[in-house]
């Protein structure tokens, strides 16, 4: 179930700090056949953007609600934080996890994905199956189970955080909105899904894992 507790302390780097939109640690052709320059530019300096800057402004509405005492204000401003914090905590995460060059998954998420899951390809087909499967918007995630010790597959609908919604810790999550795929894969979901693992930063995600056994 969704906390907004949770999502709170996820979101509150401090009260009197702005978030901002992270640059790319890669171009925004640097994707290419998988996802294209246009998406790309798209998808970061519009979509993600939108989501700071409302982000922004729903904080700075909470803050001035909270100094009236004005509770109805706050609990009104509970789905815009919900909505936007997640964006720009899904989005930050996803732009670190894809890499335009060749990446390995250290051994020890390897052996984690094959006692999870069997095999490195049932996990990639049963997280493409969960993500294709979405109806309407959301992502397809592979997170950890710190409770359970295991690697874990979950889906999120709209821009619901997967920790803040699920309780798992995100390693890799592929955003099935379709502004971050129509324009190459038109309505063909499926295609997009198979070609992102071919850009899936493992050692982003081998490093996400690491931090989330260890903590």
């Amino acid at each position: 179930m969704f906390s907004a507790r949770r999502l709170g302390s996820l979101i509150a780097t401090s009260a009197r700090q702005k978030h901002t939109l992270p640059e790319l640690p890669y171009e925004y052709n640097a994707l290419e056949p998988v996802i294209s320059r246009e998406i790309m530019t798209l998808h970061h300096t519009k979509h993600h953007a939108t989501y700071v800057n409302n982000l922004n402004a729903a904080e700075e509405m909470l803050k001035q609600a909270q100094s009236k005492g004005d509770v109805t204000a706050v609990i009104n401003l509970a789905p815009a934080l919900r909505f936007n914090g997640g964006g720009h905590i899904n989005h930050a995460i996803f732009w670190q996890t894809l890499s335009p060059g060749s990446t390995k998954a250290s051994d020890q998420l390897c052996k984690a994905i094959e006692t999870d899951f069997g095999s490195w390809d049932n996990m990639k087909n049963q997280l493409a199956a969960a993500s294709v499967a979405i109806q309407g918007s959301g992502w397809g995630w592979l997170g950890y189970n710190k409770q359970m010790k295991r690697t874990q597959i979950a889906t999120c609908l709209n821009q619901d955080p997967l920790q803040a919604t699920t309780g798992l810790i995100p390693l890799f999550g592929i955003d099935v909105w379709e502004h971050a795929y129509y324009l190459q894969y038109k309505n063909v979901r499926a295609d997009y899904v198979k070609a992102i693992f071919d850009i899936a930063n493992w050692e982003d995600i081998s490093q996400r894992y690491a931090k989330a056994v260890g903590n």
